[in-house]
């Protein structure tokens, strides 16, 4: 007879493609029933971190829900911080995780559901009469809620008889939230009038409206008020005309371009949480902007925001545009009377900073011009995160993420590669990295280059420090020493595991990223780049950060 096990296995199977963990004692059986009885693919990683990470990434490049798997004990622990940063990121994601035996806890048990709850992560323990249909519950959770739900299966259940293979029922999903009631319609209509009337419309958008699928409706909603628009760092390219379109918003921004936002008279924000960093610390509209937001948070998520729209953004998009063609709104004309492209463009650098190490902005430039233009970028957490989200544009919010910086962790970087690369299986993943989150996710650096192989490619900013520390504390007269880090050879080490390694010392040796992007995939290594910069050159979202703690 299946196993507990094999009806868990049963049941995830139609909703996910990929599972990745690192198999132990608490887990050998889940994973024994997927490989025998399902068609669900399973990808080894060397961390159980990792593991959580590579499901993270592999749902926010594919839109898929995302799965991992751990032992009990040890194996649950290590997944917590990667699991924070998926419930911080609003990630649907199930984690089958073994855990202690139903006739009481062993001297290496913790209280798992305890230390989920601590996360954000709710639990659900399947038994043997329920393993299927509580398996089936945890889905709909973290689809319903959008965040990480764990599955656990007891060590003396896992393994057990549980009778034939039930037929499974589908996970019941609430419908789009639209404008409730007499006040949400009348919210919708003055949306609609404000925009109606401004001189300088400007919209808005983030992670939110991309997956309410809301570029579309945004795109009519902005040529029929002439509105100018932008995104947050998570949005990016929701919006289908990038000629009238800044870029990201916040630190990630440029100067000319957040300058013009502040010429706004109405703004309206969709499907975005208005984070300090998108808002340039309060900084981002100007004290007379009228500034709306539209989102499925309860309430508005900043004080600026004058009037509140509790709806999926292409619901409310739709019905703004609705209500506009019935007021016979005409363009405002704002955008067509302001050259847009001069504003997006950031600074190249010196080629050289003054300490006689690169200079990160040149270093970032020059990558951007040389990468394969079908590319995902997947970020670790650090002071280096500013150069890729500024220097190399992708095509759509699922080409570009960030897995760490929701939680404020670093560390990793490496295991998102994995997840990344089978979500995409035709572009070229491209990981940016600092040396300190590099080292700190080493383990995974194997499991990038045997997934990715020639698909893949990392950039190490190597300034021999944690760079943020030294940015936000060394200024501050602090020891510098606890923030240094002994210059490591990251060219070396990815060769160990198979990868070519490419130290950067001269602009001129950036050129074999040029000749590795013009080989087949097939025939070539995956490509660590590292590049010895200087932690004298500070990014602009950083210097924000370090006004506003000064």
């Amino acid at each position: 007879m299946p196993s507990v096990s094999a009806h868990v296995a049963h049941a995830l199977a139609p909703h996910v493609d990929q599972v990745f963990g690192v198999m132990g004692n608490g887990n050998a059986y889940f994973l024994d029933a997927l490989e025998r009885s399902t068609s669900v693919s399973y990808t080894a990683v060397r961390h159980e971190a990792g593991g959580v990470v590579a499901a993270d990434a592999y749902h926010r490049a594919s839109g898929r829900l995302a799965a991992a798997t751990a032992t009990y004990g040890a194996g649950f622990t290590n997944t917590l911080t990667a699991l924070a940063e998926s419930v911080q990121a609003r990630v649907p994601l199930v984690l089958i995780v073994g855990d202690g035996p139903t006739s009481g806890p062993r001297p290496w048990d913790v209280d798992q559901i305890a230390l989920a709850s601590a996360v954000g992560a709710r639990t659900y323990t399947v038994g043997r009469t329920d393993a299927a249909a509580t398996a089936v519950i945890a889905i709909e959770h973290a689809l319903t809620y959008r965040v990480p739900t764990v599955l656990a299966l007891p060590y003396d259940v896992a393994a057990i008889d549980a009778g034939p293979l039930p037929e499974t029922p589908e996970p019941r999903l609430p419908t789009r939230l639209a404008p409730h009631g007499e006040f949400g319609a009348g919210a919708v209509r003055e949306i609609a009038a404000a925009l109606a009337g401004a001189e300088r419309p400007f919209l808005l958008a983030g992670r939110g409206a991309w997956i309410s699928g809301a570029g579309a409706a945004l795109g009519e909603l902005a040529d029929r008020v002439g509105a100018v628009t932008a995104t947050t760092a998570l949005g990016r390219g929701v919006f289908p005309r990038p000629e009238f379109d800044l870029g990201v918003t916040g630190g990630f921004g440029t100067e000319g371009a957040m300058r013009l936002v502040r010429e706004a008279d109405v703004a309206v924000v969709f499907g975005a949480s208005l984070n300090p960093f998108t808002m340039r610390f309060g900084d981002l509209f100007a004290p007379g902007t009228r500034v709306f937001q539209v989102d499925v948070a309860a309430t508005a998520t900043h004080p600026h925001v004058g009037g509140y729209v509790r709806g999926d953004a292409d619901v409310v998009a739709r019905g703004v545009v609705d209500e506009l063609v019935r007021l016979g709104a005409a363009p405002s004309g704002w955008r067509e009377s302001v050259e847009i492209a001069p504003l997006r463009e950031y600074e190249k650098g010196d080629g050289v900073a003054a300490d006689g190490r690169l200079d990160p902005r040149s270093v970032a430039a020059r990558i951007g011009e040389l990468l394969p233009a079908d590319r995902v970028v997947v970020s670790d957490g650090g002071h280096f995160i500013g150069w890729a989200n500024m220097y190399w544009p992708v095509e759509a919010p699922d080409r570009m993420m960030m897995v760490g910086t929701a939680f404020q962790s670093i560390g990793l970087g490496w295991p998102s590669v994995p997840g990344a690369a089978l979500a995409r299986p035709g572009a070229t993943v491209v990981l940016s990295t600092g040396d300190g989150g590099g080292l700190m996710a080493l383990a995974d650096l194997e499991s990038a280059v045997r997934v990715a192989g020639g698909r893949g490619m990392a950039v190490v900013w190597n300034d021999a420090a944690y760079g943020a520390e030294v940015n936000l504390y060394g200024l501050k007269g602090l020891a510098r020493e606890p923030m240094l880090i002994p210059e490591v050879d990251f060219a070396a080490l990815a060769s160990g595991v198979g990868a070519e390694g490419v130290v950067v010392r001269e602009m001129a040796d950036l050129e074999r990223l040029g000749s590795w992007a013009a080989e087949p995939a097939t025939s070539r290594r995956f490509l660590v780049l590292d590049c010895c910069v200087s932690g004298s050159v500070v990014a602009p979202y950083q210097r924000e950060i370090i006004r506003v703690n000064s």
